[in-house]
């Protein structure tokens, strides 16, 4: 679907006009939304807007990096916004062609975005100060902080996985874990090149429209550069969670076989004693003592008590 909103040189706001029909010269500006395009439907890239083969490509083919390309009398853009689905962290791209006097974005899916941003340029309110690049200020304004929400739910996860209130145990918790850090990698892929999409975008010496609205875009940035720095930060997190649960479960293991290494010390001797008076020899002159059986318990009692009594002095029960 092909959406169109023109402004007038008198800040009135017109839409509802195929873009076929419209005599795309008379506006002040314009903005052209592809929404879910048709293949018919994108040909008009090519045919109406007279773009950039390689640009077109790219919004045909899915999940570009972030970046920015320059053409003769407009700049190419494509952007990443996120949404958590299932659990999930999925990755959109959206696609803007910006100059200065119309802003065409085009994305395969619907965005939230998008819309905010389009209903509030048809509810008509302060168009004067509306222009092609205020828009894609807006949308991609939208779209970075769209990126908080997720950062927090993490965040929240990760306090769960360390405080472990439900006593999980451990493998449910090293899987909760490594899903929680395969999001984390999955939004610094995000984060980390739209940031420096932007870096570009304020260094720029071809953007004029955008030097002169440095102060906005510039917040977008420090939004950018914070959001770099809590996945870097959750990601530390994880990892010392991670080493604090292997140490944990190393430290477990060292119990179990300390315990086990002193009941196979404590039984060897006694095992051995058994052993011999287990041959069943005739000529084993301990087998026709009356209390032979009575002094070889007592004589294992004595051995299992006094290497108990060894091993504590040891400090090996600590």
């Amino acid at each position: 679907m092909i959406k169109f909103t023109g402004i007038t040189n008198e800040n009135k706001v017109e839409t509802n006009t195929h873009i076929n029909d419209t005599n795309l010269s008379k506006y002040k500006w314009f903005w052209v939304d592809f929404n879910e395009p048709t293949d018919e439907e994108i040909k008009h890239l090519s045919t109406t807007f007279h773009f950039h083969p390689l640009a077109i490509e790219d919004c045909v083919q899915r999940l570009q990096r972030p970046k920015l390309d320059y053409y003769e009398d407009y700049t190419f853009y494509v952007t990443h916004s996120v949404r958590d689905a299932e659990n999930e962290i999925v990755r959109e791209e959206l696609n803007f062609f910006v100059s200065e006097n119309y802003i065409v974005s085009f994305h395969r899916l619907p965005a939230n975005e998008v819309t905010q941003v389009w209903d509030r340029l048809l509810a008509g309110k302060d168009t004067e100060k509306w222009d092609a690049y205020y828009v894609f200020y807006e949308v991609l304004d939208k779209i970075v902080d769209n990126y908080f929400p997720l950062i927090y739910q993490i965040e929240d996860e990760l306090n769960k996985i360390e405080n472990n209130t439900p006593k999980k145990s451990m493998n449910n918790l090293m899987n909760e874990l490594f899903d929680t850090r395969y999001k984390l990698l999955n939004l610094r892929h995000t984060v980390n090149p739209m940031r420096d999409l932007l870096y570009r975008m304020l260094n720029s010496h071809h953007l004029k429209e955008i030097r002169d609205r440095r102060e906005y875009f510039s917040d977008i940035y420090d939004h950018l550069l914070k959001l770099a720095e809590m996945v870097m930060s959750n990601r530390e997190l994880t990892a010392d969670i991670r080493d604090s649960y292997l140490s944990l479960n190393s430290h477990q293991t060292n119990n179990v076989m300390k315990v086990l290494t002193i009941i196979t010390s404590i039984f060897s001797p006694l095992t051995l004693i058994a052993g011999i008076y287990g041959m069943n020899f005739e000529n084993m002159p301990e087998l026709t003592w009356g209390y032979g059986y009575f002094l070889s318990l007592g004589l294992m009692g004595i051995i299992g008590v006094s290497m108990y009594l060894w091993f504590k002095r040891k400090g090996w029960f600590k």
